[in-house]
């Protein structure tokens, strides 16, 4: 991996949200040429900002539904890799912003790929979608690829049509010998250190602990896809190297999630980090405002045998890694810079990787 993504120059839009940090701060350690394209960090404190990403990186500030704006950072960047992660990524903030949602994430996408297919330097393209894209069921299996599209709130509605509009683009505007080669991958519940977006189950615990408080709980039987952010970033990284390659068959909707027996309820969640935590861990029961899938389950097995892609840390161990990383936050931030980085580099070593690409 390192050989391969040593000055190769990576576009990341949304690289001042919790997993374009982490994104970022693995390319930079893989050392890539990395620029981003996002809005403000939308958190105080933030991932990106407690790295000091904005002095490693071309830092750029701008909105993704402004097409002119996206145009020219990719045009002056001229990059070869492409992340999009800009997106408004919250349920119940969906609920609250239904058409500021529907335009970021919808048309958001649709600005970035028409900007990439003016930009002959790209070949390869990796859009971030969810999990939730995929139409509620009351049967509880695993999604697959195949299985119909859709969403109760406007957050995974706008997931959704994403997924359309990238098939879309990549059938009207990449189908030539020389196209970039675009996929959308469907991630699971990522969790790690330095994520602090409100309504999230890990974030929430972690703020309410540290301040001594009771986390306030709305779902204990949901049941979610949850996997380090580690995990779905190897994903995502394999992924663009196969499409730089020019693997064809990779340019199409992949799901990304854990193993199946580290899909657990929250309530399972909560008991094991409070074995974890050092100090107080109280916990308060609240009605849910919004109506939020009960159960959502992916079936990974299809990245696997394509890429050889494999999760590498277990639930247990990737809480493990959560729980020290914001312990090490709540006693001093000066630390984070370098354990962020030892968890890359431990998360590296441990990986398994059984059809590496050259």
């Amino acid at each position: 991996m390192q050989s391969f993504w040593q000055n190769k120059k990576v576009l990341v839009t949304g690289h001042t949200g919790f997993k374009g940090a982490w994104l970022c701060q693995w390319l930079v350690q893989l050392q890539a040429e990395v620029a981003g394209f996002a809005l403000e960090p939308d958190t105080s404190p933030a991932l990106f900002e407690l790295l000091s990403l904005q002095h490693r990186m071309t830092h750029t500030l701008g909105n993704i539904n402004e097409l002119a704006a996206i145009e020219n950072a990719i045009s002056s960047f001229e990059p070869e890799i492409v992340f999009h992660l800009a997106a408004q990524p919250l349920v119940i903030e969906s609920y609250q912003q239904p058409i500021e949602t529907l335009s970021t994430n919808v048309m958001g996408t649709a600005h970035l790929l028409d900007a990439v297919r003016r930009c002959p330097s790209v070949k390869s393209v990796v859009v971030i979608t969810t999990d939730k894209v995929y139409q509620p069921s009351s049967i509880q299996n695993c999604h697959t690829e195949s299985d119909p599209l859709g969403g109760h709130d406007p957050y995974s509605a706008s997931k959704a049509c994403t997924e359309l509009v990238v098939s879309s683009y990549r059938q009207s505007f990449f189908d030539q010998p020389n196209s970039p080669l675009i996929a959308s991958v469907r991630a699971g519940n990522v969790i790690g250190g330095g994520d602090f977006a409100a309504n999230r189950l890990i974030p929430d615990i972690c703020r309410a602990w540290a301040r001594q408080e009771p986390v306030v709980i709305r779902n204990p039987d949901s049941i979610r896809p949850w996997q380090h952010v580690l995990d779905a970033l190897n994903a995502y990284l394999l992924l663009a190297q196969g499409l730089y390659q020019g693997r064809q068959e990779l340019a199409k909707a992949w799901n990304i999630g854990p193993k199946a027996e580290d899909m657990w309820p929250v309530a399972k969640i909560i008991k094991l980090m409070q074995t974890q935590w050092e100090g107080e861990t109280a916990v308060q029961m609240e009605q849910p405002e919004y109506h939020e899938n009960p159960c959502l389950m992916l079936d990974s097995s299809a990245l696997q045998q394509a890429l050889g892609w494999q999760p590498v840390w277990s639930l247990e161990h990737a809480l493990q890694h959560t729980v020290s990383w914001y312990q090490a936050w709540a006693q001093d931030e000066r630390k984070l810079v370098e354990l962020t980085r030892e968890q890359v580099e431990q998360f590296m070593s441990e990986r398994r990787q059984p059809c590496e690409v050259d």
